[in-house]
C-alpha cells in the first residue's frame, strides 16, 4: 500500500525543473486563521445622499493538520467560541490542484456593527444584533501553465516551487447573500450574482527556500438578481455595467530544511449597483499563518 501511494503521489504531468513534490511522506502543520467581513452601501434616496459601513467581528481559529501522501486530517479550535464571545458561523473550504482550484466560503453573521450617514443629518450608530447577513462566496479557476506554476506550493505546501513561473487563469465566481436589517421597519436585501472572467498568477522565487505568490481573477457579472424589501414593498434593483466579483490571493512561504512557515491571504470584493441609486460593496477576507514539518 505504501508503494502504491508513493507512486500515485509522485507521478504527474509537471516540469520538475520548476515544480516538485516534497521527498517526505508525512506533513504536520499548525495554523492560525483570521477572517473578517464588511458591507458598504451608498446611494440617493428622496434626493439625499447616504452611505453606511458595517463590519462583522473577526473570527480566529487555531488548527493542526496531519497529512500522509496528500491524505489529510485536521482539527480546529475557536477560543472565542468556547468563551461565548463569538456567536456566528463560518465555513471555509479550499482546494488547489495542478489544473483546477476553488474556494467555498459561507458565513452566517449576526454581530455586525457600524454606522449610517444621511446627508444633512447626524450619523446613526448601528449596534450589534440589528443586522444579520448570510453570505455564500464561490470561486473556481483553471490554470493554463499547471506544469510549471503551482498554486498548492503557495497555499497547501503539497508541492515546492523551485523556479519562478506564472500562468493565465480562467475563472467563474458566484455570490449569494440575504441581509436582514431590523431598524424602524424591517428591510431585506437578497442578491444572486454569477461572474465570468480571468486573470493571472505568479510564483516568484527570489532565492532558494523562498516563494512569493500573487494572483488576481476579476470576473464580470453576467447574471444578477438583486431586490430590496421594505415592509410590504418589494423593489428590484436593476443591473448596471460594470458589476464585478474580484478575487485576490497572496502568499509568502519560507522553506528551512524539513520545516516551512509563512502566511497566505484570500480577498473577495463584490460591486453591485451604482452610487446614483444604490450601490453595494461586499468585502470578505481571510489571512492564514502557518508552521509545518515534513517527516
Amino acid at each position: 500500500m505504501d508503494s502504491v501511494l508513493t507512486l500515485s503521489y509522485r507521478k504527474g504531468d509537471i516540469d520538475t525543473t520548476f515544480v516538485m513534490r516534497p521527498q517526505t511522506k508525512w506533513t504536520v502543520v499548525a495554523r492560525l486563521n483570521v477572517s473578517g467581513a464588511k458591507l458598504e452601501t451608498m446611494g440617493v434616496t428622496n434626493g439625499q445622499k447616504f452611505n453606511s459601513e458595517i463590519t462583522a467581528d473577526y473570527k480566529s481559529t487555531l488548527s493542526v493538520g496531519v497529512s500522509y501522501f496528500g491524505f489529510s486530517l485536521s482539527a480546529a479550535l475557536n477560543p472565542a467560541k468556547l468563551m461565548g464571545k463569538y456567536r456566528d458561523y463560518e465555513l471555509n473550504f479550499n482546494s488547489y490542484g495542478k489544473r483546477f482550484g476553488y474556494d467555498v466560503i459561507y458565513q452566517d453573521a449576526h454581530n455586525f456593527t457600524g454606522w449610517h450617514d444621511m446627508e444633512g443629518m447626524e450619523r446613526v450608530e448601528l449596534p450589534a444584533d440589528m443586522l444579520s447577513v448570510r453570505t455564500l462566496n464561490l470561486n473556481a479557476f483553471y490554470i493554463f501553465n499547471g506544469r510549471r506554476f503551482s498554486f498548492p506550493a503557495a497555499f497547501t505546501q503539497s508541492y515546492i516551487q523551485r523556479h519562478s513561473a506564472g500562468s493565465f487563469l480562467v475563472a467563474v465566481s458566484g455570490m449569494g447573500q440575504h441581509t436582514t436589517l431590523k431598524w424602524e421597519q424591517e428591510t431585506q436585501i437578497k442578491m444572486t450574482n454569477i461572474g465570468i472572467g480571468g486573470g493571472y498568477g505568479y510564483n516568484y522565487v527570489p532565492s532558494q527556500g523562498w516563494l512569493l505568490h500573487v494572483s488576481a481573477t476579476p470576473t464580470f457579472i453576467v447574471y444578477s438578481n438583486t431586490s430590496m424589501t421594505f415592509g410590504d414593498s418589494h423593489v428590484p434593483l436593476h443591473y448596471h455595467f460594470p458589476e464585478a466579483i474580484i478575487t485576490g490571493r497572496g502568499a509568502v512561504v519560507r522553506q528551512l530544511g524539513n520545516k516551512f512557515l509563512g502566511m497566505s491571504m484570500v480577498f473577495n470584493f463584490t460591486n453591485i449597483g451604482n452610487e446614483e441609486n444604490l450601490a453595494l460593496h461586499n468585502i470578505k477576507w481571510r489571512i492564514r499563518m502557518f508552521y509545518g514539518l515534513r517527516l
